[in-house]
This record gives C-alpha cells, sequence and structure tokens, in this order.
C-alpha cells in the first residue's frame, strides 16, 4: 500500500517538484488556491474548516504544507495577510496532524536570521528582521513547539520550475535577458545559497522515509552571493561576451526592493550531513540542470 500525502500550497515552484518527485511513490493530494495544474484541486488553506475537511476526507499519512507569501514588500504592505497565510495557515496544519497523529512537513527561509554572521548552521538562533522573516519564524516556532511529529526544512534563495513560476532572482534575471537586456545591475552585498526546489524535494523524501523528524537547514552547497550567481549564469549560457554585469549596492533598488533583507543568509547543512541524508547538490551543478532542464530554448 502506497502512504498517502496531502501537500497544501502545492501551485507553486516549490510544489511543482514536490509533485514531480513524489508522484510515483506515494498517493498525493495536491492543493492550492491557484489552480494552475490539472494536478491541482482548489483550497484555501486560511479556511479552517475547509481545510480541516479536505484534509480528513484525504486521510493522508503525512501533511505536506508548502504555501506562503514570500515577497517581502507585498508582506511589509499587507501584515494581517501575511500572519494569516504564513503563521495562523500553519498553526491550522499543526491542529490538523496533531488530530490525526501523523507528521507534518512545513517549509521555513534562511531569511529568519538577521545577517549579523556570515553563516548560520540548524542551531543557530533566528532574529527575523521583517514582517515576512517574523511571519515565517513565528510558524516555524508553532511547529516546533507544537506539533507532535514533524520536518522543518529551511529554504534558501529558490530556483525552480522554470519560467511559469519561478518569480525569485534567476527568472528575474532570465525574464531581462529574454527582453534584450544587455546590461543587468546586480547587487554586491547579499550573501545567501542557492536552493534547487527538486534536490530540496529529495531530501525531504530521504527524510521521512527514514523518520529524520526535527528542523533542518535545506539549501545546495557552497557559499555565494547575488553577484557569483549571475556571473555563474551568464557564463553558463554563453553570454559572457555580450552582457555587461554592473556591480551596485541595495541602495540601487531601494525603490523596488524597500523591505530590509539581511546582509547574509547563508545556511550551513550541517545537520544534514551528519545524518547522511544530504540530497542538495552544490549551487553551481544544481544551477546548470536548473537551466539546461527548464530554459531549453527560451531565450531564442
Amino acid at each position: 500500500m502506497k502512504k498517502k500525502i496531502y501537500i497544501a500550497g502545492c501551485g507553486g515552484m516549490l510544489g511543482e517538484a514536490f509533485y514531480t518527485q513524489f508522484k510515483d511513490e506515494y498517493v498525493i493530494k495536491c492543493t492550492d488556491k491557484d489552480v494552475n495544474e490539472d494536478w491541482l484541486s482548489f483550497l484555501d488553506f486560511r479556511d479552517f474548516d475547509a481545510y480541516k475537511k479536505d484534509v480528513e476526507d484525504f486521510d493522508p499519512d503525512y501533511i505536506f504544507h508548502l504555501g506562503a507569501y514570500t515577497n517581502l514588500e507585498f508582506c511589509e504592505e499587507n501584515v494581517d495577510d501575511t500572519y494569516m497565510t504564513n503563521t495562523i495557515a500553519a498553526e491550522n496544519a499543526v491542529y490538523l496532524a496533531n488530530a490525526l497523529n501523523i507528521p507534518l512537513l512545513y517549509i521555513s527561509t534562511a531569511g529568519i536570521f538577521d545577517g549579523k554572521q556570515d553563516l548560520y548552521d540548524d542551531w543557530d538562533l533566528p532574529n527575523p528582521l521583517g514582517v515576512y522573516a517574523r511571519s515565517k519564524y513565528m510558524g516555524e516556532r508553532f511547529v516546533a513547539e507544537n506539533a507532535n511529529k514533524f520536518l522543518i526544512c529551511r529554504a534558501g534563495w529558490m530556483m525552480g520550475a522554470g519560467p511559469k513560476k519561478d518569480k525569485k532572482f534567476i527568472q528575474k534575471l532570465m525574464k531581462q535577458l529574454k527582453d534584450g537586456n544587455k546590461e543587468l545591475f546586480i547587487v554586491n552585498d547579499k550573501d545567501g545559497t542557492p536552493t534547487y526546489t527538486h534536490d530540496f524535494a529529495l531530501t525531504v523524501k530521504e527524510l521521512i522515509q527514514k523518520e529524520y523528524w526535527g528542523l533542518y537547514n535545506c539549501v545546495c552547497g557552497g557559499q555565494t552571493g547575488r553577484l557569483e550567481v549571475a556571473t555563474e549564469l551568464v557564463n553558463l549560457l554563453g553570454l559572457t561576451d555580450s552582457i555587461k554585469i554592473n556591480s551596485v549596492e541595495s541602495d540601487h533598488f531601494k525603490d523596488v526592493y524597500y523591505a530590509e533583507r539581511p546582509a547574509s543568509e547563508r545556511l550551513l547543512t550541517k545537520k544534514l550531513e551528519m545524518r547522511g541524508v544530504n540530497k542538495m547538490k552544490d549551487w553551481k551543478v544544481a544551477l546548470k540542470e536548473y537551466i539546461e532542464t527548464y530554459y531549453q530554448g527560451y531565450l531564442d
């Protein structure tokens, strides 16, 4: 008998990887308030009664709670909506998982740290800076303090799913290149770790199969920054000679990206390595795989 997983908030870039990596070995029900795939059904997980009924009807062995608002500026402008979506809904997931006595997966973020250290391991104490970071950290804490069995996996700079669903850094750069931009302006004062969605989903699979519950940093290998990632991307695309990369400070974008961001979001995957379950590739290897898989012909 295949085990069953209820995946809430599965319509985004991470959901696409979870669907792909889990659909053959598990019976999965994927839901989202944005039904943008034929394998998704509608659920707004902020509606506790609807969430409860949908989960109970499916009777899963696991709940994966994926969805969140991740646009920092949106979160600063829509505080209550952000807490409802990122924090209260996660609390709802804990109630449901505990009632069914099943494990819960919650996705957290490297953004919960204040960036004053260069590197953060699984045991460093978060100090969130803005509404987004606080809402995610309070969700993380509620899960850790109240769920009977849980996995909390902290992602870094997410990349995955290609032009259709990637709203993050790589797709923003790819779109600029597709639009014919010959210059990219990239911040030189923000460090972090890319996180390939498929590696992330595979690592989660390994953790639940081995029943290694708890909190894990879950990012690609290697430490980097925005500027280095952009340079590597342009290099991978063979555009080093035709695209100029301008190094700028974050202030350059202060009108667009005005929410406070930590200077460093670099995570170390200490616990994954100690447990021998790290499926996260080096970020350069993962970036190459991502571009080759999802961006064939995109710039033509």
